[in-house]
């Protein structure tokens, strides 16, 4: 069986991981992304095709298709770009930035998804009995829980999981399995950086005294999602550090058993 997968936002961060990780493990990947530098370094370093395109854009996200099906097809499909912008109460957040905020979690994902649905399809009609192709998406523990400062993200990455347990309904009795991952505190270059637009003292503060989670420590999670036998789905994987036990506990400082 063809082992091919598309991931978006590989540019950075759990993307870029999760396209490592899956070639380190023999799987052919296409990464897609805006950032066209830093999409060549990943295709020179683990072999990945890498298409320049923005989620949002729907004639970019046709074209990523297209041009992934002309390529050789693909069996897997990781919705991994998204993003978070400010931490302002819902009074005082910007309508802008919650727009963007959807585009790209949400509406992107579907635009994604409903492009590559035909792709995947046209390789599961070479399956033998019992195989199947993945959708996974990457959403947030913000998408299961709310938390204050979180308005905008939150109502994302909830949608993000509406869309994902929808689609899993719609494509019953197809050999498509459809799969979520939501990460706790995960510590990546950018994240935290661009929501906090550009502040890099503030950026720290979220880590500090804890062991958070890597993108190679999501990326590990996510593909093992894949490799799992066909048959198995996993619908809902949460991941979180052994130190953070919801969004409102982190313990910070040393791990200690009690006496």
């Amino acid at each position: 069986m063809l082992k091919r997968v598309v991931v978006t936002g590989a540019s950075s961060g759990i993307g870029a991981a999760t396209v490592r990780r899956f070639a380190e493990l023999g799987w052919q990947t296409v990464a897609v992304a805006r950032r066209e530098d830093r999409l060549r370094a990943l295709a020179a370093e683990t072999g990945a095709h890498a298409i320049v395109c923005d989620v949002t854009d729907e004639g970019q996200v046709a074209a990523m298709a297209r041009e992934v099906a002309d390529t050789g097809g693909a069996t897997g499909l990781v919705n991994n770009a998204g993003g978070a912008l400010g931490t302002e109460s819902v009074e005082a957040s910007s309508n802008d930035d919650w727009r963007r905020m959807f585009e790209v979690n949400v509406i992107g994902l579907r635009t994604v998804t409903a492009a590559m649905l035909p792709v995947l399809r046209d390789a599961a009609h070479g399956f033998s009995a019992g195989e199947t192709a993945s959708i996974l998406n990457l959403t947030s523990t913000a998408g299961h829980d709310a938390y204050p400062g979180g308005g905008g993200y939150n109502a994302a990455k909830f949608a993000a999981h509406a869309v994902t347990s929808v689609l899993r309904l719609e494509l019953a009795g197809e050999p498509i399995r459809v799969m979520e991952l939501a990460p706790g505190l995960v510590h990546t270059e950018e994240f935290t950086l661009n929501r906090l637009r550009g502040d890099a003292a503030g950026a720290q503060k979220p880590y500090e005294n804890v062991t958070p989670l890597t993108a190679d420590d999501v990326a590990r999670v996510l593909v093992g999602a894949f490799e799992q036998p066909p048959h198995v789905n996993q619908d809902l994987i949460v991941l979180r550090p052994v130190a953070q036990s919801s969004v409102f506990h982190t313990h910070r400082g040393p791990l200690e058993a009690k006496a």
